[in-house]
């Protein structure tokens, strides 16, 4: 089996951590597998560099002083191999084999980049390579950077482009937890994750994988996330399934929207899970939910407002936090689900132009971390999703 491992800076934050992640590659070259390293900069050398830049300094000269926390640890790590009897060789921008090369904008050269990565791949059955996370070099044999999360990305990218069997990143969480075991009781490993909810969680804070890492992992590429105590690159942690798929889809089925006001409803708790539990009860799925500081508004299939409507009133009526329901039909949505959305700044504002100039009217907007949902008159649903296929 071929596997790109990650080792981040917590994992080679100390010799006896680097003993230990040396020791498991060992053992997986004993076994007979085809080992590519990335290491990141030991503990957090990088963040400690960048934060004793105290005066003006260029781009180039800024790459080269955060790279040498990377240049230590490949050193650090090839030795550690040696002195196991493993051959390796540490790679780092510069050096003749050197994969990841960015283009004069500043972004990965894909064919270039794709040609060393497979020219390194030919050569894994005798040797080890080390090569430095988040590091790049451009055309003219200057360092670049892959920004912040860059050593997931090196690795996710490069185990795509050597065709690996898996990547697997070792850090210092045991995989993706239920929650966060600081803060609540009981959190648990999930043995396994799609890499589209990875993907939110990631943008919402969930420090596992770099969000810009995923976007390079294919359907047959697996990942996984396991703890640097775990001593095995071959087991254990999570895993991360699929890829994503950027799709732009227009339902099929009307949507009535039910909006209830209510100008107590920003200081009353709980109050969208009455209304959401009553629905529940009522069997009326739910599609989608806006809220505001003074309405709730719930989008159900439009068959099902007549039903939807008195379940609603009910509540308005039983209480004395909401004045009043009411009910609008024949509503289109048009969502966009697309890896790549969060790494495009103004995209939405790029649809929402277009649409406005073409006289639609939003009834609402609805996004996520890697998706958008247009609420527009069922009429108009055509011509929005041109728009949105013209514009993403």
């Amino acid at each position: 089996m071929r596997v790109v491992a990650k080792f981040g800076g917590t994992s080679l934050g100390t010799g006896q951590r680097i003993n230990r992640a040396a020791d498991s590659i060992a053992a997986a070259v004993e076994a007979g597998h085809q080992i590519a390293v990335v290491a990141s900069a030991m503990g957090s050398t990088t963040d400690e560099l960048l934060d004793d830049i105290e005066f003006d300094v260029s781009d180039e000269d800024r790459a080269e002083i955060v790279s040498m926390g990377e240049r230590t640890s490949v050193r650090m790590l090839k030795a550690a191999l040696a002195a196991r009897d493993v051959e390796a060789l540490f790679l780092e921008p510069g050096s003749d084999q050197w994969p990841i090369i960015t283009n004069d904008v500043g972004e990965v050269a894909v064919e270039a980049t794709k040609g060393r990565a497979t020219a390194l791949a030919d050569q894994l059955d005798g040797v080890v390579p080390v090569i430095t996370g988040f590091l790049a070099q451009n055309e003219g044999g200057d360092i670049t950077t892959l920004g912040r999360g860059g050593s997931d990305t090196t690795a996710v990218m490069l185990g795509n482009y050597m065709n690996a069997d898996e990547v697997v990143i070792v850090t210092d969480v045991e995989g993706v937890m239920t929650g966060d075991p600081r803060v609540v009781e009981g959190a648990r490993n999930v043995g396994r994750i799609s890499v589209d909810e990875l993907r939110n969680l990631s943008f919402r804070g969930a420090e596992v994988v770099a969000p810009s890492a995923l976007s390079y992992k294919h359907e047959h590429l697996d990942v996984r996330v396991v703890h640097y105590q775990h001593g095995d690159l071959l087991t254990g942690g999570t895993q991360i399934e699929g890829e994503f798929q950027n799709l732009i889809d227009m339902q099929e089925q009307k949507l009535a929207c039910l909006t209830v006001a209510g100008r107590s409803i920003r200081n009353s708790p709980g109050i969208l899970a009455e209304l959401s539990d009553a629905l529940r009860n009522a069997e009326i799925n739910i599609d989608a939910v806006a809220s505001g500081m003074d309405s709730i508004t719930f989008y159900v299939d439009s068959k099902l407002a007549d039903e939807a409507e008195p379940v609603l009133h009910e509540q308005v009526v039983s209480g004395n936090t909401l004045s009043s329901v009411t009910v609008e039909d024949d509503i289109a949505v048009i969502r966009v689900t697309g890896g790549e959305l969060p790494n495009r700044p103004g995209v939405i504002q790029s649809v929402l132009t277009p649409i406005a100039d073409a006289g639609i009217n939003l009834h609402d907007v609805i996004t996520s971390a890697t998706s958008v949902a247009l609420f527009v008159a069922w009429d108009d649903r055509e011509e929005t999703l041109e728009i949105v296929q013209r514009e993403v």
